[in-house]
Order: structure tokens, then sequence, then C-alpha cells
């Protein structure tokens, strides 16, 4: 089974978490602004990168909140966890601490 460190909660199998798509998409200032093409990329087009990938999370079975973790999408293993604001950590390999 996958164990996932939540920031708040520590230690948890994966069971107890969603997926939330890509971290760090910022979405635009003011919306109805934006152009049609601007708001498509914004709401569809994604990285699907190879390799480290920095994603959101929810910790759904426990305290509900969302954090960011760069996982390694070819092994599936979470190199790290942060909380929703904080810089994403500067790390290319390693486990979860």
């Amino acid at each position: 089974m996958l164990l996932i460190t939540c920031p708040f909660c520590g230690q948890r199998p994966e069971i107890e978490f969603a997926y939330g798509g890509e971290a760090h998409i910022a979405r635009a200032a003011d919306p109805r602004a934006t152009s049609d093409e601007a708001w498509t990329e914004y709401l569809y087009v994604r990285g699907n990168a190879r390799g480290l990938h920095a994603e959101r999370w929810r910790h759904i079975r426990g305290c509900g909140r969302f954090f960011n973790a760069l996982r390694d999408t070819v092994t599936d293993h979470f190199v790290a966890t942060y909380k929703m604001g904080e810089a994403r950590p500067d790390r290319t390999e390693g486990k979860q601490p």
C-alpha cells in the first residue's frame, strides 16, 4: 500500500487521500476579462510530466485539508509534501521525510 505524509496529520494510507490536480496553477485575477483561449488553457491544459511533478492532494478521510506534493510519476514515490502557500521544495530525488 502506498503511504502519503499529510503535512498536518503525518503518514497515512493512500485510501485516505484524493488527487486534486496539478499544483501551482494560478487563476486569472479577473476571469471575465480573460480571452476564451486563455480560459480554456487554464481549465484544460496541464503538464503531463514524466518524472518529478508538483500535485495538489486533499486528506479527505483525515483533516480535510489540501496540501501539495512532489511525486515521481515514473516510480509513484512521493518525494516531499508541503502546505499550500509554501514554496515548492527544491528536490530532485530521494524519499519523503
